[in-house]
């Protein structure tokens, strides 16, 4: 997911699907008065070819069609690089698509473009949706954004690493099971006097430091907003817990020889799958990639500054439909995409987590596959709190993040006046000065 926690986007030209007989690119509908073209624009989720997402979206096109003469839906896939940069450019061509599946909703709600999701879907489906998602889809407090798929991040650990430096018994008798930062920072000294080149890997480069940022943010009690949804950038609970980050991880030689605002995230990943990490923050992904690796693993909650508990962080991918006049035929679509078989379905395939109860239920009532240790970043779902994405500063606000967070942890950083400068601009961008 483009800057979220899938960066498996495959690259080259999309991915044209139909069922009908209409050739790609094709705006109307066929001949006949009463026939409707839906057309479909989505992400690509897999790394290849073979496990390409464009399999999925034909299958439900297929489906669609079959119960709803007279409607053929359309689908371009394309990868997370270029996604959302496609749509842009239909909807300033004035071809908007019917429905997008992309990263961010909240430029087209507030410019008037996107129907509402009330418009759009059966009471039944609206309902189901897991309420900090249909939360995080708002904009002043009116659903546009439908989220697609979530995920959330844990703790993952080196079991032979933590085992050899006595963090924990190396028969692995007994689970890791930290509480508070405190804890952290215990087991990277311990990992540190072992010989580990990275005893906690801090990935705040380019890549995504607005997520691993958030992380922090969150389990020091702070976040980006407040409880009124305004920028809390630069409050007292953050700047506190990036100090701790400069003192007691970077101060202390506990992050490794790349410095943090240089460290990307899949370099972090990678360097995990090779042995040289014990710890760090993680999505599901690096599951199916530490274990190709044979690297022995657990994961657990993200600690907190103090042990108690906090909201841990999701992510999620978001479905929106342009008004297009088309909204009764793409309701029904939006039906059809959001029963629990289909979003079962999809998230079973790329190992991510439902955004539905029905779906969450499922998941949760599973056993096959990857499904345990899914469960584990399940848990979090429902409590998560996710990027402020109804603003339609996000977006800029979270390129300032990238470019700049790194100095908060640098020796001699000064994280109140870095995320003070951040948070200023924020406001101004949104208009909560």
């Amino acid at each position: 997911m483009k800057g979220r926690y899938l960066s498996l986007a495959a690259t080259g030209a999309a991915l044209c699907l139909t069922a009908t007989l209409t050739g790609c690119g094709t705006v109307s509908g066929l001949s006949g008065d009463n026939e409707v073209t839906l057309r479909v624009v989505a992400a690509d989720y897999g790394d290849n070819p073979q496990n390409s997402s464009a399999t999925y979206w034909k299958g439900l096109a297929s489906s669609f069609e079959k119960d709803n003469p007279g409607v053929h839906v359309e689908v371009s896939v394309y990868s997370w690089s270029e996604v959302d940069a496609k749509v842009a450019e239909m909807v300033k061509a004035g071809k908007a698509p019917d429905i997008a599946q992309i990263g961010a909703y909240a430029d087209y709600a507030e410019a008037g473009k996107l129907y509402t999701a009330d418009e759009l879907l059966s009471v039944n489906t609206e309902a189901d949706f897991l309420a900090p998602l249909a939360d995080a889809g708002k904009v002043k407090r009116v659903q546009y954004g439908m989220p697609f798929v979530a995920s959330t991040r844990l703790l993952f650990y080196n079991t032979k690493l933590l085992g050899d430096a006595g963090v924990i018994p190396k028969d692995g008798s007994a689970p890791w099971q930290p509480k508070s930062w405190a804890d952290l920072e215990a087991a990277a000294k311990k990992l540190k006097g072992a010989g580990v080149p990275t005893p906690f890997a801090l990935p705040l480069g380019r890549e995504e430091a607005q997520a691993e940022s958030m992380m922090w943010m969150l389990a020091g009690g702070g976040g980006y907003t407040d409880n009124e949804e305004a920028y809390a950038i630069d409050s007292p609970e953050n700047v506190k817990s990036f100090e701790f980050l400069r003192d007691k991880m970077v101060g202390q030689g506990l992050t490794g020889p790349v410095e943090p605002g240089k460290l990307d995230r899949q370099a972090a990943f990678d360097a995990f799958t090779r042995g040289e990490v014990g710890m760090l923050n993680g999505h599901p992904t690096l599951i199916k990639q530490a274990a190709g690796k044979g690297v022995k693993f657990g994961m657990v909650p993200m600690p907190t500054a103090d042990g108690a508990d906090h909201s841990a962080m999701g992510v999620a991918d978001w479905v929106m439909a342009f008004k297009n006049g088309h909204r009764k035929e793409a309701g029904k679509f939006l039906d059809l995409l959001y029963s629990a078989k289909n979003v079962t379905a999809f998230t079973n395939t790329y190992d991510l987590l439902p955004v539905t109860t029905s779906g969450y239920r499922a998941m949760d009532a599973s056993t096959g596959g990857s499904a345990a240790q899914l469960k584990t970043f399940l848990a979090a779902l429902p409590t998560s709190r996710l990027y402020p994405v109804g603003k339609k500063s996000w977006a800029g606000v979270s390129e300032d993040i990238k470019q700049n967070i790194g100095q908060v942890v640098q020796p001699g950083g000064q994280p109140a006046k870095v995320l003070e400068n951040i948070a200023t601009s924020a406001r101004k961008a949104d208009g909560d000065h």
